[in-house]
């Protein structure tokens, strides 16, 4: 076996870490935050696009000033969402104002006013058949102010003097924006030309096209925290099990991350921790309490003898947690953490909105669910669809594995945040044999 060379191994260190930064930032500029790193797409820039396209059918187009990683959808209810520099998630009103500004900004002029801006977007709204609030409002005004600061954050437009914060700060708060017309029409990934309207958009984004079950499931992988088995087709749970050591090398390949496969799923995982905008542990009222959670919803719901289908097992991906549970475990833990663990005052004063906070970050990483329809029943797979699995050939099966009826569902890689595990010996084994963790992913 011949080793590689240095000049290999500096080849594949420098394409990795591409490969990773465009995966974090789909949009890269020669001037923003990650500057530095710019010229390395560049460099790499054919074998990066040749190998996004052939593994997850992402398209990159990189050019003198900026690198674009077209990324797909997962389907509804499944996008990164955008926040304010408060943390707090984007309405829908906000996307339209964002979604207004981007239709002004692909046409506009190098520069402009602010107060041109507005009112571009303003008209934009109406010829559209969007009702903006009138713009003295002040809550109107910062929503259209974090759309536009986002909009400055992807490097759209610039604050050449001024900015567009005046626009809440002074009345008639003025300030000169350079606008980049170029970044302003490669913002949006869907296809918007051939969309009927914005569910239409989200479907059709969402289409893993000649790539079928082996795209969705690659993107799923890398898109997502963990990926169950009752959240995969027939055709995707068959294709996933039949290739997934394969898999893990090649993601390790190509972007440093580590399969962790276990009964119930898989999980990419990324050694550097630089691939996810989600930490547990954290820190924050809202992700001590997420911790503290979890920990004790797992001791209460350890399912019994959960197992493997192929060894004879139940397969437990998901337990029922009973109506109630959450509110009485927050209860307790706002009472013991709460005050000496200097929870927010606003949290403790309102225990429904840490209760949301909560389940909202569980949920995001995959830990915890709302009950509903899954996609191996069908749920969310486009028309036409290629769900065949070999004939004669095995499926995993997923019926059953995860609870209904209730309104949330813990999710087995739960477990990780478990205080203890459960030893289980066959009659005579000896200590430190068959050690298996309930809720194991």
């Amino acid at each position: 076996m011949t080793l590689p060379s240095a000049h290999d191994v500096a080849l594949a260190t420098e394409r990795r870490a591409a490969g990773r930064l465009l995966l974090g930032h789909p949009l890269v500029t020669s001037v923003g935050p990650y500057a530095d790193l710019f010229p390395l797409i560049r460099r790499h820039a054919d074998w990066l696009g040749k190998r996004f396209q052939q593994v997850l059918g992402y398209r990159l187009l990189v050019d003198t000033s900026y690198a674009r990683l077209f990324k797909a959808g997962l389907g509804a209810g499944a996008g990164l969402r955008l926040e304010r520099s408060t943390g707090t998630a984007f309405t829908p009103r906000t996307y339209a104002c964002l979604a207004l500004a981007l239709s002004v900004l692909v046409t506009a002029p190098e520069q402009m006013l602010l107060s041109q801006l507005v009112a571009d977007i303003r008209a934009a709204a109406a010829d559209a058949g969007v009702k903006l609030e009138e713009s003295s409002r002040a809550v109107e005004k910062r929503t259209l102010v974090a759309a536009l600061r986002q909009l400055i954050d992807w490097g759209v437009l610039t604050e050449t003097h001024g900015t567009v914060g005046s626009l809440v700060q002074e009345e008639g708060g003025e300030a000169l924006i350079t606008v980049d017309r170029e970044i302003a029409r490669i913002i949006v990934a869907g296809p918007l030309t051939q969309s009927l309207d914005g569910v239409d958009l989200v479907r059709r984004a969402a289409d893993p096209g000649f790539g079928g079950p082996r795209t969705y499931v690659r993107r799923m992988l890398v898109e997502t925290p963990v990926v169950y088995l009752d959240e995969l087709t027939d055709a995707e749970r068959d294709w996933l099990r039949t290739r997934q050591r394969r898999e893990a090398q090649a993601f390790f390949e190509l972007l440093g991350l580590e399969a962790e496969i276990r009964g119930e799923g898989v999980a990419l995982v990324d050694p550097e921790e630089e691939l996810t905008d989600l930490h547990l542990p954290g820190t924050g009222t809202v992700a001590q309490a997420s911790l503290l959670l979890v920990e004790r919803l797992v001791e209460r719901l350890r399912p019994a003898e959960p197992g493997h289908p192929a060894t004879g097992g139940r397969l437990v991906i998901g337990v029922a947690v009973a109506d109630g549970l959450v509110d009485e475990l927050l209860a307790e833990l706002i009472t013991e953490y709460g005050q000496r663990g200097n929870w927010q005052r606003d949290y403790l004063e309102d225990p429904s909105s840490l209760r949301t906070a909560v389940l909202d970050l569980l949920s995001r990483m995959r830990l915890i669910a709302p009950a509903g329809p899954l996609r191996s029943t069908g749920q969310g797979v486009p028309e036409g669809y290629g769900d065949t699995v070999p004939e004669g050939r095995p499926v995993t099966d997923v019926l059953g594995a995860r609870a209904a009826g209730t309104d949330w569902v813990l999710l087995a890689a739960a477990a990780r945040y478990a205080t203890h595990v459960t030893e289980r010996r066959p009659a005579g084994a000896t200590a430190g044999i068959d050690i298996q963790q309930e809720l194991p992913l």
